[in-house]
């Protein structure tokens, strides 16, 4: 494996060159941006300079994210941060988002990468650039094991709980299903509702509904497969093509390396259902 310091210099170097190239014939400002359309510093290269990577995940979300006994961030998602992190031979800071949160998020400065399990879809990718996937997932319900639902055809009439920012209400729709909705803040939030019989079912990926049943065994989770197979990714601000570009190379490397694998079963107990491309 190659040094922190190796590491980071070719990363550095790779951005010097790309920055180079792309602001030819731009002149310089006094303010640091260059050109007329004042061209900032790529991401990437910013983080390096900083020494820190800001990295936002929904720390609500387990086994993706969440914190530990200890307070400390955890989970898959912390994992591939931490691994992002060395790589960059930078520390890493995780901040704890909400899915509405994570566009805001990165529009706004405040993080350099967001996680949380991101469903990529078009109405999105006008507001964030989103990079490959890291893990594939399709939607279920999450129901109470004693409340006789097995399937979105017993939910007629009942009340469905989502979470805001989530993709989750308009996926109901296009079942044209007969439910009520009422969104929470966090996943969390959305089971104690399931729980406490403020609503019928949960709507979310079926990787986190297995893991929550798991956890708890008056839960269940039914076998629809609501949605085609979701390729869900991380996402960065719009224009930044290098940054873009060495996630997308990272990614790559930790697909086809088996360590995503790795990971993902070290969390969910299970190998990968679905592949990726290059498969982990």
């Amino acid at each position: 494996m190659k040094s922190k310091t190796r590491v980071r210099a070719v990363a550095g170097l790779i951005t010097a060159v790309a920055e180079a190239v792309a602001l030819v014939g731009c002149t310089p400002t006094s303010s640091g941006q260059t050109g007329a359309a004042g061209t900032q510093a790529s991401e990437l290269s910013q983080i390096l300079n900083r020494g820190t990577i800001r990295v936002a995940d929904c720390l609500s979300f387990a086994p993706f994210g969440f914190k530990n006994a200890q307070g400390n961030p955890d989970g898959y998602d912390v994992d591939i941060a931490k691994a992002i992190a060395q790589q960059l031979g930078v520390k890493l800071q995780m901040v704890d988002t909400t899915s509405a949160n994570r566009i805001p998020n990165l529009q706004t400065n405040k993080v350099d990468l967001v996680i949380c399990n991101f469903t990529r879809n078009g109405e999105r990718a006008k507001q964030v650039a989103f990079t490959d996937p890291y893990v594939v997932a399709s939607e279920s319900l999450l129901v109470k094991q004693d409340s006789g639902i097995n399937s979105i055809n017993d939910l007629s009439g009942k009340t469905v709980a989502t979470v805001k920012g989530s993709t989750d209400s308009d996926i109901l729709q296009t079942h044209h299903a007969n439910v009520k909705t009422q969104e929470y803040d966090t996943s969390q939030a959305a089971i104690l509702a399931v729980k406490q019989g403020q609503a019928s079912a949960m709507i979310e990926d079926s990787n986190f509904l297995a893991y929550q049943a798991k956890l708890d065994p008056s839960l269940k989770v039914t076998g629809d497969q609501l949605v085609p197979l979701e390729y869900n990714a991380m996402a960065v601000k719009q224009g930044d093509q290098i940054w873009l570009n060495w996630m997308n190379l990272f990614l790559f490397d930790y697909n086809a390396s088996g360590q995503n694998a790795t990971d993902y079963q070290k969390w969910f107990g299970i190998k990968p259902k679905y592949p990726l491309q290059p498969q982990y």
